[in-house]
């Protein structure tokens, strides 16, 4: 039998027991609200059903996701896709707000605008110049009065200042240029591509299960994922299989072996050699080079 180990801390919202994620569900509050109270800190979380975008407007620090640290200072965006293990370290007095979306939310959005599939993937920060800069602030400002009353038209008022956000964040970020160019049904297969495999890598399934499963053939997935995500179906199922793996060996004391049954390996053996292929290192050696 394999025995329990622990888990990852996840939230709602930072500090709050998980719970249903309504499917429209947005947020904003300030980045003083979590942060002052924890010294400025955030230890290492995840949410599995909600995205964040930091609005940095005064200070700065850094961010860790997924086990990589990247500083940052003001005017940035800061955007974690759900699932992500994160957390902050910020300078005192740091200023800016959190706004979190449900990931529901985000794919329905994606799945009307193909351009916004690939903001989140990966989490980034993204710097913002003077103009982006008061341009967001607006935004979040009008987001903030349009979430504090129930008027008509709400709903569409909350998403137009959302997009808003989104669509700076893309076009500072520059992420939907190889998108941009792929025909609209190609992003699609490789978007809900990346559904299935968020909600199954565990399973390692072959490449033609997938196929199948999206009603297309293994040769239109392979050039759908070449052309729009520049890689293979095999290679992102490898790439999340190792996301998890570096996750829990970071951020857990789960042993070689039960990261392995985690990620959906039968044979520690085999995902050491996996581990290692990917990483240039074997699982053990990885944790004890970043202190574990």
């Amino acid at each position: 039998m394999r025995s329990a180990a622990p888990a990852i801390p996840a939230f709602y919202l930072y500090g709050e027991p998980q719970r249903a994620v309504r499917e429209g569900f947005v947020h904003v509050e300030s980045l003083d609200d979590r942060s002052r109270p924890s010294e400025w800190t955030i230890q290492p979380h995840l949410h599995p059903d909600l995205n964040h975008v930091f609005v940095m407007t005064e200070g700065g620090g850094t961010m860790q996701v997924d086990g990589v640290t990247c500083a940052f200072t003001a005017p940035a965006l800061l955007l974690i896709p759900a699932g992500a293990v994160h957390g902050f370290t910020w300078a005192n007095e740091s200023r800016g707000w959190v706004i979190t979306l449900a990931d529901a939310y985000v794919t329905q959005l994606a799945e009307r605008d193909r351009d916004l599939a690939t903001l989140f993937h990966p989490a980034q920060a993204i710097a913002l110049d003077a103009e982006d800069h008061v341009a967001v602030e607006r935004a979040v400002s009008q987001l903030l009065r349009e979430l504090g009353w129930i008027g008509v038209g709400q709903r569409s008022a909350v998403e137009a200042e959302v997009l808003a956000i989104l669509v700076r964040a893309l076009r500072r970020a520059a992420v939907g240029a190889l998108a941009g160019d792929a025909p609209g049904r190609q992003a699609l297969v490789v978007a809900h591509l990346r559904e299935r495999i968020e909600a199954r890598f565990r399973l390692r399934e072959p490449v033609a299960v997938h196929a199948a499963a999206l009603g297309v053939s293994e040769t239109a997935l392979r050039l759908a994922c070449a052309r729009v995500g520049g890689s293979s179906p095999n290679a992102m199922l490898d790439e999340r299989a190792m996301l998890e793996a570096r996750r829990l060996l970071l951020y857990t004391d789960m042993t070689v072996h039960q990261v392995a049954w985690a990620v959906g390996f039968e044979d520690p053996a085999y995902f050491s050699r996996f581990f290692a292929r990917h990483a240039g290192q074997s699982p053990r050696r990885f944790r004890t080079a970043r202190g574990g």
